[in-house]
């Protein structure tokens, strides 16, 4: 029974101790804990416009933009036209690739958080020389060992997580782009969709009244049944482009509910497809693509957090210091003890040299990624321009002189018809003609939004692409922590 007593009292005595040096080590490491919190200390600069964290919404207005419109649920009724601001906040608010693209910012910012926090202390139990004189051991206590890192490694792999996560926020922007412009393009489209089916539904008469001219000339002898027969033919081809057109119409409304991501009522969509031909001159536009893409701005970012990581793996052979603090008792002498050791791994053969190299070739790659980007971004200009300049030239030309020659020429027809001087199938082949012309003249009207929307949309359209990852494939990411 005292030899129980005596246990436990030793026992006490290096706990005790043990305690002591914790609370020792963690005074000394005490001032990083400041650091630790991602919302107060180590994202101050940065912004973000992902519904649900109010620390990042205050910085960059253009990228949270669509913040509002998440938070306040927009609904349309079953009666309610489709506007283009309504379904550009539906998309704000259900397009899943925003939700993609703004979550991939968090992740980044979640690594600048876990590439930052410092090491964990190790505690531990020592006994030496056990059954020394017919005691416990010789030495009966515990430890506590905590790596100090040095050459400002931790704050290099946070700023360098940080500048990803800059680049994260433009691709997220890059996003919002894309489905912005996309729902644009789909809501002209389907402006000039629905134009198209009144024109053919008008077509569709016209060739109907033909059908029965026929017939009426074939009463007075003035047709045979082939002529009938080839107009029956004319009227279901009528019918059968009508039904194109329809069709369509409808593609393109799915195509609109996939990139705004819900369910829309059976409504159509309200709005003017023809406004003032504002001309675009090419310098002008390209100067200001050069001065604003998000996508070239994702590469200056990368640029950034590539120099870090070239600093960041030259400061990795910096030895870190281990520090191990012992206490407890020496039972042969009945003694409390205690012990410091202190030690480091020199780079004597690996001081991180190929690591470097790798860093160093990165960084050189994403510096002329830059200019490469300027060069593509050049050529889709380019393409769009021309789309853009064959549009408006169309457009010019059918509203100054093809449309009004061709209704001018229907309507100098029908005065001949009623003045007896002309016949009733003439008059109906120059009202085709007429609705023909119209039909060119909205599909040249579609081919200019499109291209004036991408032109002014940094030429970012495809609002269901899935945002890509802002770290070009093998760069340096080490695992389990990230540095």
């Amino acid at each position: 029974m005292k030899v129980c007593l005596f246990r436990l009292s030793v026992k006490k005595n290096w706990v005790l101790s043990l305690i002591a040096s914790v609370a020792l080590i963690g005074c000394a490491a005490s001032p990083n804990k400041q650091n630790l919190s991602p919302k107060s200390q180590f994202f101050p600069e940065m912004t973000s416009s992902f519904p649900g964290d109010s620390t990042f919404q205050e910085v960059n207005p253009a990228s949270t933009s669509h913040l509002s419109d998440q938070t306040n649920n927009v609904f349309l009724t079953e009666d309610e036209p489709l506007s283009l601001e309504k379904l550009q906040q539906l998309a704000r608010q259900y397009n899943p690739t925003l939700v993609q693209a703004w979550t991939h910012v968090e992740s980044e910012r979640a690594k600048a958080l876990q590439a930052s926090l410092y090491p964990n202390p190790v505690i531990g139990y020592s006994g030496d020389q056990v059954g020394v004189n017919n005691t416990i051991g010789e030495f009966q206590g515990g430890f506590i060992r905590q790596e100090f890192v040095t050459g400002g490694k931790l704050e290099l792999s946070r700023q360098k997580y940080l500048a990803r996560a800059s680049a994260a926020e433009l691709q997220a922007l890059v996003q919002e782009y894309r489905v912005t412009n996309g729902i644009v393009i789909q809501f002209y489209r389907l402006l000039g969709l629905q134009k198209k089916v009144k024109i053919q539904q008008e077509l569709s008469k016209n060739w109907q009244d033909n059908l029965l001219t026929v017939k009426e000339m074939f009463n007075i002898g003035q047709a045979n049944e082939a002529d009938i027969h080839q107009a029956n033919v004319q009227l279901q081809q009528q019918q059968l482009r009508l039904q194109v057109v329809e069709n369509e119409l409808q593609l393109e409304k799915e195509r609109l509910i996939s990139f705004v991501g819900t369910h829309l009522p059976p409504n159509p969509v309200s709005g003017n497809l023809v406004e003032n031909l504002t001309p675009l001159n090419f310098e002008e536009a390209l100067q200001r693509l050069l001065r604003e893409s998000p996508e070239l701005g994702m590469v200056h970012a990368n640029v950034k957090s590539d120099e870090i990581m070239v600093q960041r793996e030259k400061a990795e052979p910096i030895p870190n210091i281990n520090v191990q603090f012992s206490a407890g008792r020496n039972y042969a002498e009945q003694d409390a003890v205690y012990g410091v050791l202190a030690f480091i791994k020199v780079p004597l053969f690996d001081w991180n040299q190929g690591a470097i190299q790798q860093a160093q070739a990165d960084l050189r790659r994403q510096k002329a990624q830059i200019r490469l980007t300027e060069l593509q971004l050049r050529q889709r200009l380019a393409e769009q321009f021309q789309q853009y300049l064959t549009a408006v030239q169309h457009i010019q030309n059918y509203k100054d002189i093809i449309l009004p020659e061709s209704e001018q020429r229907y309507k100098t027809q029908l005065l001949s018809y009623k003045a007896a001087r002309e016949t009733w199938p003439a008059v109906l082949e120059s009202q085709r003609d007429f609705f023909m012309r119209r039909l060119e003249y909205v599909d040249q009207l579609i081919a200019w939004r499109t291209a004036r929307v991408a032109i002014d949309g940094m030429l970012l359209t495809d609002g269901l692409q899935t945002p890509q990852n802002v770290t070009p494939a093998g760069h340096i990411d080490a695992t389990p922590k990230p540095r």
